[in-house]
């Protein structure tokens, strides 16, 4: 494809690859580029070089992305976008415009003038930190009817240079040379230490969030690891709208319309789809900016949340729902039961908050107030019968809310300093730092003993909670403060609950999921895990909920006694060792408070698994799902998932 193939644009050529800074660092703080050697950083790869397809894709030059993981841990991105411009570059000649996107950091379409409108990639450091972490990167660029291939090796050095090896297939459906790119690199086993290994639910997961937000683009993604892997193929033609519906599908819809609309400023635009269920959760509105998840929210969903407040109260007063001299709905109220997507595109988002996901552009709440006054409106008044449905349901949750008023007030921390309004049975620990403080949510009083005979008392409290709290999923808030180990936990947190909760406010910044590494409690740390997701999400969203990993097993090496995890540690134990003996560790009520402390308290030895929610979407999903009342999602999730502990377990 010619490179001034698109008039209404600037032209995407090699002058529009503009250079920022060099690569010298990536491989000693890789951590700084891609946020750990750990699983995260490792799939952050993938994003790097899928998210260069994507762009393609908003630009309205790519429609197909295919991503396979191959038997020998490389994994290849192909597209059929317009392909890496491949001319010299002016500035750094004789090099070409795709060696220096490969070899310098930031360096890219997106940057500077001409390229991309509007581009994802959250911290935008390019496909050339992949190349840097890689111990061999192999690229195949097909344009302008000519297929190019160049390759590097032992992190970003250049193996062969650009150069043509023959000419683009032929296009079957519209006859022309074929147009894209096609990388394949090989992760750095120095680098990731912890191992390279692909968890294909979170490859799959997240394309299919990216081809929802990007109607009609495709994914097929492989997995030639495993012989038995049948291809998934991700295609929405309804965008959106239908990530609303494939949100709601294990909830009640309180009508079968999904409403969408969208408006465009000069540099920024938005599309929102909505739609209500019959449940009581207010947290259904997830975000995106460019296609990157906006997990801490922003100017967008300001916009949006006060708008639609504004807008569906006017609606109700001048239909009569409301009287005059009634109280306005809430957005709490009007929220309950509600998902909706926000997508806004923008040419210089601005990312900021504690995971850099919080959306910072002033400018884009304007434009997301006016297009929902305006347009939500318009939906109201066409679709009467939808309206009232949701007019009512906004109204029994406004006389829910009212009822459970006296109720949080009464749970509601009065002074963090002399401990007031704290559950009798917590143990708090001596430290007032909340940074320093940890809690432990510990299954049941006999543990919880033995854990307060453990425990470090400056700096861990521990909370015994009795039994398997209630369900949230299916439980308004006045009835959750009916529930005593509820009650219990809020006080404990100490930052208020829902739509009242404060982050700042939380008095410990870790809190530690105790439980049985049984069926039962597993089952108790999902009720948990539910509990904090919807109703003290930004403890989650912080970084500030754990789950505690009591080892299954013990055995003897001489006068040692080792602890092992699980039966596959016991299982590559016992590869070592094939003499070995193991006993099965009893419950956490039955260790004595030197064994607790030495297999799952003590800091300096303790594995803890720390909760995260880097995609907001998939983890309504899955609560919704898990813990909902739709019998048959969940047994069709559970057997899809089944293989796949580590997904279940976070």
């Amino acid at each position: 494809m010619a490179e001034n193939s698109a008039p209404e644009e600037a032209s995407y050529g090699a002058d529009q690859i503009q250079v920022l800074e060099g690569l010298e660092a990536v491989r000693k703080r890789p951590g700084m580029y891609i946020g750990s050697t750990g699983p995260t950083g490792l799939h952050h790869l993938v994003w790097e070089v899928v998210d260069n397809s994507v762009d393609e894709a908003m630009a309205g030059h790519c429609s197909l992305i295919k991503v396979a993981v191959k038997a020998d841990g490389s994994v290849q991105v192909e597209d059929d976008g317009r392909g890496i411009p491949v001319g010299v570059h002016t500035k750094y000649a004789p090099l070409t415009a795709a060696e220096v996107v490969l070899t310098v950091l930031h360096a890219g379409g997106k940057f500077g003038d001409g390229g991309y409108k509007v581009s994802g990639g959250l911290h935008g450091v390019g496909i050339s930190v992949v190349n840097a972490l890689s111990t061999k990167v192999d690229v195949e660029i097909d344009r302008d009817g000519k297929r190019h291939r160049m390759t590097f090796k032992d992190g970003g050095k250049p193996d062969e240079a650009l150069t043509v090896i023959g000419d683009s297939p032929i296009n079957d459906e519209t006859g022309e040379p074929r147009t894209g790119t096609t990388v394949r690199f090989w992760p750095d086993a120095e680098i990731f230490k912890e191992g390279i290994d692909y968890n294909t639910q979170t490859l799959l997961s997240r394309f299919q969030i990216m081809a929802f937000l990007n109607a009609g683009l495709e994914f097929w993604v492989d997995d030639e690891r495993d012989p038995e892997f049948e291809r998934k193929i991700h295609r929405y033609e309804g965008g959106i709208r239908d990530f609303v519906a494939h949100l709601n599908r294990a909830k009640e819809a309180l009508f079968e319309e999904i409403g969408h609309f969208a408006d465009q400023g000069v540099d920024e635009e938005v599309e929102v789809a909505f739609s209500w269920n019959t449940g009581y959760q207010s947290d259904g509105i997830h975000s995106f900016a460019n296609g990157i998840a906006t997990i801490e929210g922003g100017m967008h969903e300001q916009g949006f949340r006060s708008a639609l407040t504004r807008t569906v109260n006017a609606y109700a007063k001048d239909h009569d729902y409301l009287k005059e001299k009634d109280d306005n709905f809430q957005g709490e109220d009007i929220r309950e039961g509600l998902t909706a997507i926000i997508s806004v595109r923008l040419a210089e988002p601005q990312f900021e908050g504690q995971t850099k996901s919080k959306l910072g552009n002033v400018s884009v709440r304007s434009l997301v107030e006016k297009a929902t006054n305006e347009r939500l409106r318009e939906w109201l008044e066409e679709h009467p019968k939808e309206a009232k449905a949701m007019v009512f349901k906004a109204s029994r949750a406004a006389q829910a809310r009212i009822a459970a008023t006296q109720a949080r007030q009464t749970i509601r921390r009065k002074d963090a300093l002399d401990g007031a309004g704290l559950p009798g049975k917590l143990a708090d620990c001596r430290s007032k730092d909340p940074a320093e403080s940890e809690i432990y949510i510990v299954e049941g009083n006999s543990a919880g003993g033995s854990a307060k005979e453990a425990r470090d008392s400056h700096t861990m409290a521990i909370l015994p909670i009795r039994g398997k709290i209630l369900n949230v999923e299916r439980a308004r808030l006045e009835r959750m403060f009916k529930n005593t180990e509820v009650i219990s936990l809020i006080q404990a947190i100490g930052a208020g609950v829902g739509e009242d909760f404060d982050v700042e406010e939380a008095r410990y910044h870790k809190v530690v999921l105790l439980a049985d590494a049984d069926v039962d409690g597993s089952h108790i740390r999902t009720l948990l895990l539910t509990f904090f997701f919807r109703q003290m999400r930004p403890m989650v969203d912080a970084g500030y909920v754990y789950i505690a990993q009591p080892p299954l097993y013990s055995t003897k090496v001489g006068k040692n006694k080792i602890y092992l995890k699980d039966d596959v540690a016991r299982i590559a134990y016992s590869e070592e060792h094939p003499n070995a003996e193991y006993q099965r560790l009893k419950g956490l009520g039955e260790m004595d408070a030197d064994e607790l402390w030495e297999t799952t308290m003590d800091p300096e030895t303790r594995t803890l698994l720390q909760v995260t929610s880097h995609q907001a979407a998939i983890a309504d999903e899955v609560f919704s799902v898990l813990m909902g009342d739709d019998v048959e999602s969940r047994k069709n999730f559970i057997q899809t998932n089944a293989d796949d502990v580590r997904f279940l377990d976070i």
